[in-house]
């Protein structure tokens, strides 16, 4: 915890620093959220093919999706959103003739939630 899924597109490959933006996306999600820094997890999903309307072409998609284990205050987590956004702005360069869509999701990780570790 926290989980943390970006889904991007494939045409963001080329002008999204990744490692820097978990870097970042890490420390916010200590400060704002009170995660452990060693617990934070991030994953990378790039999306061959993405569409906005009718315009398979011209359009970048950017989704963050962060889990976190309840007990947050929505305060909290509208906070920890506008940080993500803030934060892809900074390591995001949108392609020459594309319009960049961002979006941030935080919500609470299902009471089912276990995990274990290997050494």
């Amino acid at each position: 915890m926290p989980q943390i899924t970006v889904d991007y597109s494939e045409d963001l490959a080329e002008s999204f620093d990744r490692p820097a933006f978990a870097r970042d996306l890490h420390t916010a999600v200590v400060e704002i959220a009170a995660a452990k820094q060693p617990a934070c997890k991030t994953r990378f999903r790039r999306t061959e093919t993405t569409v906005v309307g009718q315009e398979p072409e011209g359009h970048a998609l950017i989704h963050v999706h962060i889990a976190l284990l309840a007990g947050r205050t929505d305060e909290t987590k509208s906070r920890l959103t506008e940080a993500v956004l803030d934060l892809l702005r900074k390591h995001i360069t949108p392609p020459d003739g594309h319009r960049l869509h961002a979006s941030a999701e935080i919500r609470d990780l299902d009471p089912s939630y276990t995990k274990y570790e290997t050494e």
